[in-house]
């Protein structure tokens, strides 16, 4: 009787597998790479002018009750722990921007960075390099934060803002391969 001839394994290491082996394993690593670059690849930039200050003749009034209210209004918006959240402030080197970000950034445990109010075309540059695909608020004045949404947003014109008005609040989004958004809320 004639005997089929059996079948011979070979017992091969991992490193001596395919060559197809190795190439779909390297794109599966290039995949999730990818995926994970792009899920940070969002920068979002939310800016306010200060909030309502006391009509007094001082050089750097604070917050008058009505502002106090409006600061606390902001920490409800941004303030929430669960989601994205806010990861930096930026506010203006006058009493009235500090107290606006106060009750945001005690809710969240942020140090609240200064910069200089003439200084804001260098502010949104550094926000750019150093907070790529984070969630950043800046609170300026009337006079700046329209001239920081039209640098960020290339090409949006921006009204100005009144001398009376503060309930203005900008979301500038920056996707990385996509044109710049704007969206205006009153607040």
């Amino acid at each position: 009787m004639v005997q089929a001839p059996g079948i011979a394994r070979s017992h091969r290491s991992f490193f001596s597998a395919p060559l197809w082996l190795g190439v779909l394993l390297a794109i599966l690593l290039l995949a999730v790479g990818a995926i994970l670059w792009l899920q940070n690849s969002t920068t979002t930039i939310v800016l306010v002018r200060h909030a309502d200050k006391e009509l007094v003749s001082i050089d750097d009034p604070p917050l008058s009750s009505a502002g106090s209210e409006r600061a606390a209004g902001l920490a409800r918006l941004f303030g929430a722990r669960d989601g994205q959240r806010i990861q930096a402030i930026y506010v203006s080197n006058t009493r009235r921007a500090r107290e606006t970000a106060r009750p945001l950034a005690d809710a969240l445990a942020i140090e609240p960075t200064i910069y200089d109010a003439a200084a804001s075309k260098e502010l949104v540059g550094r926000i750019l390099r150093e907070h790529r695909g984070e969630l950043v608020l800046v609170v300026g004045h009337s006079n700046t934060v329209p001239q920081m949404v039209e640098q960020l947003a290339g090409g949006t014109t921006v009204t100005p803002i009144r001398d009376d008005d503060y309930s203005n609040l900008y979301i500038v989004t920056l996707p990385r391969f996509r044109r710049a958004s704007v969206l205006h809320l009153i607040y």
